[in-house]
């Protein structure tokens, strides 16, 4: 099972291409700071804006450099479910660990279309696979009942959670048997989400503070949530500063001050104002990372 600080990774650009001296880096940075999983070429690693050819590069460079030592679920999601089958595949072949998988944006299938969805993966993978439920995004919400239905695909073994429910944990687990991840997508709920029956995040904050996520999810499974607080009461500023702007702008720029990659970002996402910029840098200061 997926648990711990999980990094919903950036991919690094330079000059309009993917960046693999920097995503080499950060891989290895990560897994330095005790990150225990990468999630490369998610939302945050600007899958919507990467070719066929680069989205399965950036799988095969992090699975190559991470090399076993900590868990790599490749995002593979896509609302074709062709397509959504070849980026499984070509995951398993490069050596991920789990896929992570979101469903239903401009289509907006019901909850039949959605298990029909990864019933059709689960068919083609012994790949864990790790449902992504974000209704922000993609307008359609997994509930609870479909995602217990869906827990009982062999290959589903989890979701990341990015609802904003608070109640979600607590209702999918008096749903769903066995042995489950229950991973927030949202650092500014990670602790209490937890605190609800989570077991992880799979984070953005984490790309600048791997440290501190990764000593906030620890005291979490140790359930010392006094401490977890502390942790996360720290990082709240640049958590806040991180999302004026649309991801991953501004977590591009606080890896870019950390002199690990570029903050370049592929259209539509553009660069981010001095005035953010400034509130990043501050929010880093005080969180002692520069």
């Amino acid at each position: 099972m997926f648990a711990g600080s999980i990094v919903a990774l950036i991919t690094p650009f330079e000059g309009g291409r993917v960046d693999v001296t920097a995503l080499r880096k950060l891989v290895k940075w990560h897994i330095d700071n005790g990150t225990e999983g990468l999630v490369p070429v998610g939302t945050t690693g600007e899958a919507p804006a990467l070719s066929k050819a680069e989205h399965e590069q950036v799988v095969e460079v992090v699975c190559y450099e991470a090399g076993g030592q900590i868990p790599v679920i490749a995002g593979s999601g896509s609302n074709n479910t062709n397509d959504a089958i070849e980026y499984t595949k070509h995951a398993a072949k490069a050596g991920a660990d789990g896929v992570l998988h979101v469903t239903g944006y401009y289509n907006r299938p019901s909850a039949e279309g959605i298990f029909q969805h990864f019933s059709a993966l689960n068919s083609v993978t012994d790949l864990p696979i790790v449902v992504y439920n974000i209704p922000p995004r993609v307008i359609v919400d997994i509930l609870p009942e479909t995602m217990a239905r869906l827990s009982q695909l062999d290959a589903v073994i989890g979701v990341k959670d990015a609802t904003g429910d608070l109640a979600r944990p607590l209702q999918e687990r008096s749903l769903i048997s066995g042995e489950f991840s229950f991973l927030s997508g949202e650092d500014a709920t990670a602790v209490a989400y937890n605190v609800n029956g989570g077991n992880g995040c799979i984070s953005v904050v984490a790309n600048a503070a791997p440290k501190l996520s990764a000593e906030m999810q620890q005291a979490c499974a140790r359930h010392d949530y006094k401490e977890a607080l502390r942790l996360q009461r720290q990082l709240m500023p640049l958590i806040d500063a991180l999302f004026i702007e649309p991801n991953p702008g501004g977590v591009k720029y606080a890896n870019a001050l950390l002199n690990l990659c570029t903050e370049e970002c592929r259209l539509p996402i553009v660069e981010i104002t001095d005035e953010t910029k400034a509130l990043i840098g501050a929010a880093m200061r005080d969180a002692e990372l520069i």
